[in-house]
C-alpha cells in the first residue's frame, strides 16, 4: 500500500467537470457514436501556417536552447509594439510565459502571502481560484449577475474588499460568459483598486475576439495595471503554451526571479513561432476567423433561445454562450450528462465556473464548424421534444 501523503491544499482544488464530460464523450466516440463537441474551450482552427513555419524554421536552425527567463528580447519587443502608441508599455515590462496559466502562477506567487485574498467574478474561469490556493491565498468569488453584465464593477469591489485583500482579477472578455467590461467601467475599477491599495490584474486573453464594441487594453487607463494575455485563443496557439505579462518594472524583477526558479523560460520554439503571430499575413487570417466566430455566434444565439434557453447577457467576445437552462432542468450537470448520452451533444455544466447558481447554467462553445453547430441544434431539439 502506498505511503504517499498528499498535500492538504489538494482538497480545495477541484477537477474540471468539463474534462469528465470530455472523457465521457471520447468513450462514446470510441464505440462509434457521433458526438458534437461544444464543451471545448479552444479554437477549432489550426495554428496559422506562417506561425507553424516559423516554429519549424527555429527547430531546423537549432534554436532549441534556453532563452532568458523573461523571454526572447525580440518577442518581448514585438508584444510591446502591438499595443497602441498612446499606452505602449516598453519591452522591459513584458514577460513571456508558458501560457496565461504560467503567467497567473507567476503573478500570484509574487503577490500573495498566506491568507491574502484575491477578488474575482463568479462565474469565472475555475483555475484562477485554484492558482490563489496553490500559493496559500484565498480566492474570494464575488457573485455577479446578468444586471451587472456578469462582471465585477467598482461598487462590488468596494463591498468585498477586506484588510486581507491584495488583488482583483478581472477578465474581459470573460470565460464563460463572453461579456466585456466597458471602458468607463474599467476606468472606475482602476481608480477603485488604486485607491484601496491593491493590484489590478486584467485578463485580456480573448482580446481580438470581439463582436461589436471596440475593446481597448486596460493599459489605456493606467500603467500600473497588470495585463495577462496569451497566444492561445486569438492566435490559435493553444498547444504551443506561450503567453505574456505586462507589469510595472518592480514586479517584473520579482517575476524574473520566480521564472528562473520555476520554469526557467517559456518553450524556445514556441517563442520563435509566436514572433510570426504579429505579421500582416497572419493578421488577415485572424480577421477572417474572427468574422467566422461572429457568424457562429449570430446563428447559435437565436437558435438556443428558440429552444427554451435564456441568454441574459448577449456575449460580445470569446466563443461562448452562457445559457440559463432553469426552465428546462433544475440540475445543469445532470442535464449535460443526459444530453451527451442521449443526443451526442457535449456542453459544459455551470458548476465548472463557481458557486453562483451553477445548477441554472450551461456553457455552449461555438468553437466548431457551422455544420456541426446546426447538427447540434437539431439533436438538441429532438432531445428536448422527447423529454417534454
Amino acid at each position: 500500500m502506498s505511503r504517499i501523503r498528499l498535500a492538504d491544499r489538494l482538497a480545495d482544488i477541484q477537477p474540471f467537470y468539463v474534462m469528465d464530460i470530455l472523457a465521457r464523450a471520447r468513450a462514446l466516440e470510441a464505440t462509434g457514436r457521433s458526438i458534437v463537441h461544444m464543451e471545448i474551450g479552444e479554437p477549432d482552427f489550426p495554428t496559422p501556417q506562417p506561425i507553424i513555419d516559423a516554429g519549424v524554421r527555429s527547430l531546423e536552425a537549432g534554436q532549441t536552447h534556453y532563452t532568458p527567463a523573461l523571454g526572447l528580447p525580440e518577442l518581448r519587443q514585438a508584444v510591446s509594439d502591438h499595443y497602441p502608441s498612446s499606452c505602449r508599455p516598453g519591452a522591459s515590462r513584458v514577460v513571456i510565459t508558458p501560457g496565461a496559466s504560467g503567467a497567473l502562477q507567476l503573478l500570484f506567487a509574487a503577490l500573495i502571502n498566506p491568507g491574502d485574498e484575491v477578488l474575482l467574478a463568479d462565474p469565472g474561469y475555475p483555475c484562477n481560484r485554484h492558482f490563489a490556493r496553490l500559493f496559500e491565498g484565498r480566492a474570494v468569488p464575488v457573485p455577479v449577475t446578468a444586471a451587472q453584465g456578469f462582471q465585477l464593477n467598482s461598487e462590488l469591489i468596494r463591498q468585498h474588499w477586506t484588510e486581507r485583500s491584495v488583488a482583483v482579477l478581472v477578465a474581459s472578455p470573460s470565460n464563460p460568459t463572453g461579456t466585456i467590461v466597458s471602458d468607463d467601467a474599467m476606468a472606475e475599477i482602476v481608480e477603485t483598486v488604486t485607491e484601496l491599495g491593491g493590484t489590478l490584474i486584467v485578463d485580456e486573453i480573448y482580446h481580438g475576439l470581439t463582436y461589436g464594441p471596440t475593446v481597448t487594453t486596460a493599459l489605456s487607463h493606467s500603467q500600473d495595471v497588470v495585463i495577462v494575455n496569451s497566444f492561445s485563443k486569438f492566435y490559435g496557439m493553444t498547444g504551443w503554451r506561450a503567453g505574456w505579462i505586462v507589469a510595472p518594472e518592480l514586479l517584473v524583477e520579482a517575476i524574473e526571479r520566480l521564472a528562473q526558479n520555476i520554469f526557467i523560460a517559456a518553450a524556445t520554439p514556441a517563442q520563435y513561432a509566436a514572433l510570426a503571430a504579429f505579421g500582416d499575413e497572419v493578421a488577415v487570417e485572424l480577421e477572417l476567423r474572427r468574422k467566422t466566430f461572429q457568424a457562429r455566434r449570430d446563428y447559435l444565439l437565436p437558435a438556443i433561445q428558440a429552444l427554451g434557453f435564456r441568454i441574459p447577457v448577449i456575449p460580445e467576445g470569446a466563443f461562448y454562450l452562457y445559457a440559463d437552462c432553469s426552465e428546462l432542468t433544475n440540475d445543469s450537470y445532470a442535464f449535460a450528462v443526459e444530453l451527451l448520452n442521449e443526443a451526442g451533444v457535449a456542453i459544459t455544466p455551470g458548476k465548472d465556473f463557481g458557486g453562483n447558481q451553477p445548477e441554472r447554467f450551461v456553457r455552449f462553445s461555438y468553437a466548431n464548424e457551422m455544420e456541426n453547430l446546426r447538427e447540434a441544434m437539431t439533436r438538441l431539439q429532438r432531445f428536448l421534444s422527447a423529454r417534454a
